[in-house]
Formats: structure tokens, C-alpha cells, sequence
């Protein structure tokens, strides 16, 4: 489940056109990986820093996942790309789709990484245990587990207001999908004793957020399991941290739209938010998507071996006010 330019002419349904001709690696209604934005430097494919490991991540269809699953390919990982593929009732907004998922997979090849994809829920626990027998079937070894899934809606209603479904299915994604997906994928870790858990919490596991109570109540719970988690499986050398995000750009390249869809909870103009976001940022700039990505790979990889239990907050100060 995602936390989520074209070619030219007309574009697939949902998503944008962009002019001029087609970059390398562009697929039909989705961007090429060539560009990066401004100021943001480009991904070296040679440092090769995942090489021989194989990663598994979660709401890898578009935004976060898509980028951090990227940015493992191009250190040398091979994928397992997991996504609901598709909306969920209750969720106030377009998911991730199987096409997004695919060009992910096909960003992820162009790498030269192997990928191997799944369209499953975390809410169900049969799905999730075949996401977890695939990838060992596939490719023998699971080393790192990425747990993206995530929604940000049905949000932006005081604790009284919220219905009994909405709390379930927001606890549900956010909190029990990650623990589940823990469930099925670390007793390999643990076989194996090496491993890297990274749970994609928020700031909002962090702080209070006024109308978000099922979200930050999810997202402190993500940090609880992690410091919990952490000493259940440090004897197994299997190191389990939390990635706190800011407020990530939606970058159009990973088709991202969680900062918008947040806005939109806060009933604010959907056409100024980023604006209006950036006014609370002591660095004066929205997080992007490759600075999580890039926080994500160190958690991943061997400079972090000896961090478990924590929590890396890339919110550009935001939390230390």
C-alpha cells in the first residue's frame, strides 16, 4: 500500500504529460529516472553498497517506496516490490496502482537489480506470509525489510469524531501491516542472523498532530514495536530502526501525493500547500523523496550495523522546536 512525467502526447490515466520526447527508461504514463530535481545530486549506480542482498518493500508502487526501491537497485540490491495494487475502502483517496507498481519494477531493472513483485494487503496475513515464502523461493535470503505501507486518511476530525472503521483500518495499515509483515519476513533474518528492519514511521510518531489522532497514534506505535522489536533481535544480529519523515515533496518522478492528500485532510488549498508547508520548516524547504531514500540505504546497509532501536528523523529540524 503506497504513502505514492509521462510520456508525451496523451498521457495514462492519472498521470500527468510532460513535454519533449521521451527520457530513457520512460514507460507509457510514467516518468523516466534521469532527472533529478534541483539541487538534489544524482544517484551514483556503481557504489554498489546492497550488492548480494535482497530488500523487500512495502507500498513500493509510487512516492517513498518508489524511491527508496530505486535507490536500492542502484546499490546493487535485488527487490521484492510489494503493493495493494489498488484502493481500499474507507481510504479517502487513489492508492497505488499495478501500473505504478510495474514502472517501479521496470526503474528497478533498469539498475540491473532482479525484481520480483507482489500485489498483496497487509492487513491479510495469508498474503503477507506469500510475500515472505516468494522472496525466500525466489531468491533465498531476505536482508532487508522495508515497511512503507501506509495511509494518511480518513484523517481531520477531533478523537470523538472518529468512527470505530476508521481507527481499525488506520491502526490496521499503519501499525498492524508493519508488525505483520515483521511477523513473516524477520524469522528468516533471525535463521540467517543478519538482517535490517527500517519501519517508516513519521513525525507524527514523533509530535501531536491536531485532527490526526489515528495516525499519530499509529505512527508512535510503529516506534514503540521498533525500540521493542530492536531488543527482541539484537541477540540475532538483526537490527530493527524507525525512518521519521518530514514533509516529503510530491515529486512528480515518483508520483507521490501524500503531502497533497494531507492537505487536503487539513482542509488546505491543495494548490498552495507546499507553500503553505514550507512556512513551518525551520530549513526553509520541503524534505525530498531522495533524502529519505538516502537515510533508508544507511539504515540498510553495513555503515549502520551498530544502530538498532532508533530513530532517524529527516524532517529538516521540524521536531526540534
Amino acid at each position: 500500500m503506497s504513502t505514492a512525467t509521462a510520456t508525451p502526447g496523451t498521457p495514462a490515466a492519472g498521470h500527468p504529460a510532460a513535454p519533449g520526447a521521451p527520457a530513457p527508461g520512460a514507460t507509457a504514463g510514467h516518468p523516466a529516472t534521469g532527472a533529478s530535481p534541483a539541487g538534489v545530486p544524482a544517484v551514483s549506480p556503481a557504489a554498489g553498497r546492497l550488492t548480494g542482498r535482497t530488500a523487500v518493500v512495502t507500498g513500493a508502487a509510487r512516492g517513498l517506496g518508489r524511491s527508496c526501491a530505486v535507490r536500492f537497485a542502484a546499490e546493487g540490491a535485488d527487490l521484492v516490490l510489494v503493493d495493494v495494487a489498488g484502493d481500499v475502502a474507507g481510504v479517502p483517496y487513489p492508492l497505488g496502482s499495478g501500473s505504478q507498481l510495474e514502472h517501479t519494477a521496470s526503474l528497478c531493472r533498469a539498475q540491473g537489480a532482479a525484481v520480483h513483485t507482489v500485489v498483496a494487503d497487509v492487513r491479510d496475513p495469508a498474503a503477507v506470509a506469500a510475500v515472505a515464502e516468494q522472496a525466500l523461493d525466489r531468491f533465498g535470503t531476505l536482508d532487508v525489510l522495508l515497511n512503507n505501507a501506509g495511509i494518511a486518511a480518513p484523517s481531520g476530525k477531533a478523537v470523538h469524531e472518529i468512527a470505530e472503521d476508521e481507527w481499525e483500518l488506520m491502526v490496521g495499515i499503519d501499525l498492524t501491516g508493519a508488525w505483520r509483515m515483521m511477523k513473516a519476513v524477520v524469522p528468516a533474518m533471525v535463521e540467517q542472523r543478519s538482517g535490517s528492519v527500517i519501519n517508516v514511521a513519521s513525525t507524527a510518531g514523533l509530535v501531536g498532530y491536531r485532527h490526526f489522532a489515528g495516525y499519530v497514534a499509529a505512527k508512535h506505535g510503529l516506534v514503540g514495536l521498533t525500540k521493542a522489536a530492536a531488543l527482541d533481535y539484537a541477540p540475532f544480529r538483526v537490527r530493527v530502526n524507525a525512518l521519521c519523515p518530514g514533509s516529503v515533496r510530491d515529486d512528480p518522478l515518483h508520483e507521490g501525493r501524500m503531502l497533497a492528500e494531507i492537505a487536503r485532510s487539513l482542509d488546505v488549498d491543495v494548490a498552495e500547500h507546499e507553500e503553505i508547508f514550507v512556512q513551518s520548516q525551520p530549513m526553509n524547504a520541503l524534505i525530498e523523496p531522495q533524502d529519505i531514500a538516502g537515510a533508508a540505504l544507511w539504515l540498510a546497509g553495513d555503515d549502520s550495523r551498530q544502530v538498532t532501536g532508533t530513530t532517524l528523523t529527516v524532517d529538516g529540524g521540524f521536531s526540534a522546536r
